[in-house]
């Protein structure tokens, strides 16, 4: 009978497993072609709920009834443009810098001197994409003062952009501006759970009792010859904070809370009470509450998961 050997744990695809660099990931934001206006929105994790919905999901079982699902709830208060910036050959040919900013900006960003260019002044040169640099208006909610900054792309022709940068420059732009209902994808960093042996981190079967050198180690490292360890071996090291994408999330319900609200009396675990926009998710999500995230559309939709429809009731 052959030697049963399993000479590498985990996956490739999320290797090397270390600290993410920025809390707000980076998205390549080229992927998306088959969207409209701006391509993302920042959230603020609150935590998971029950919620009862009317199934209305073509030839379900469920059909018409009313049943719980597990929810993640996000709340998404206004986004500001901080700056638009000019690309060409995918590098940066001139940033145009938004003159009415939030007092609270301006204390923390230094900001050069020649920032006083306007949109006109790069809207006859040969640039090939427009992003925008935008900043939540986190201060209203019950979480932080200092805003949180990232880069979004726009989708569209280049006049469609400019279009979309001249209207909206000096607005606030809400979550149901940008996404109705459907599916979106959520990126983020997971939680932290510091250096983890192993065990913990790969998920190795334990050794027997009977072990001399352990129970929780991998056991053999390698032959002799050659004479060095393979990075495939499973070893103790960091375990979690790592960049992750949660694809095709269902949007079950995408409200304000002057219009209906949703907070518990005592307000949500660790979190408060919501204050401004939120959107309600089926399933679950990375991270620990109050975490940052991006909401992004979908980048490889399902037809599962476009096919289920859900009317939202109330929360459990």
């Amino acid at each position: 009978m052959p030697k049963h050997s399993k000479p590498r744990r985990g996956s490739l695809q999320f290797y090397p497993r270390k600290r993410s660099r920025k809390i707000l990931p980076r998205v390549n934001w080229d992927s998306f072609s088959n969207e409209t206006g701006l391509l993302g929105f920042i959230g603020y994790k609150i935590g998971m709920k029950s919620a009862y919905v009317k199934d209305n999901t073509p030839n379900s079982l469920t059909k018409g009834q009313r049943i719980t699902i597990p929810v993640t709830i996000i709340e998404c208060p206004t986004i500001k443009i901080l700056s638009v910036r000019f690309y060409k050959n995918k590098r940066i040919m001139g940033e145009v810098v938004n003159q009415n900013l939030d007092k609270e900006l301006k204390k923390k960003i230094k900001f050069p001197k020649n920032y006083k260019k306007k949109i006109d002044d790069f809207e006859k040169e040969d640039f090939e994409d427009i992003r925008i640099v935008v900043y939540s208006q986190v201060k209203k909610t019950g979480i932080k003062k200092t805003p949180d900054i990232v880069e979004i792309g726009l989708s569209g022709t280049k006049e469609e952009k400019l279009e979309f940068v001249k209207n909206n420059v000096n607005r606030e732009i809400s979550v149901s501006d940008i996404f109705k209902e459907g599916l979106v994808d959520i990126r983020g960093v997971t939680k932290g759970k510091g250096t983890q042996g192993p065990t913990k981190r790969f998920g190795l079967t334990l050794q027997t009792h009977k072990t001399e050198k352990g129970q929780r180690g991998p056991g053999s490292g390698g032959p002799w010859h050659p004479a060095r360890v393979e990075f495939t071996q499973p070893m103790a090291g960091q375990m979690g904070y790592f960049t992750r994408v949660v694809y095709n999330s269902k949007i079950v319900f995408i409200g304000n809370i002057s219009e209906k609200n949703i907070n518990p009396p005592q307000g949500f675990k660790h979190f408060g009470k919501i204050n401004t926009s939120y959107i309600v998710l089926q399933g679950s999500f990375q991270g620990p509450v109050k975490r940052q995230l991006i909401i992004t559309p979908p980048l490889r939709p399902h037809k599962k998961q476009i096919k289920k429809n859900f009317e939202f009731i109330e929360l459990r």
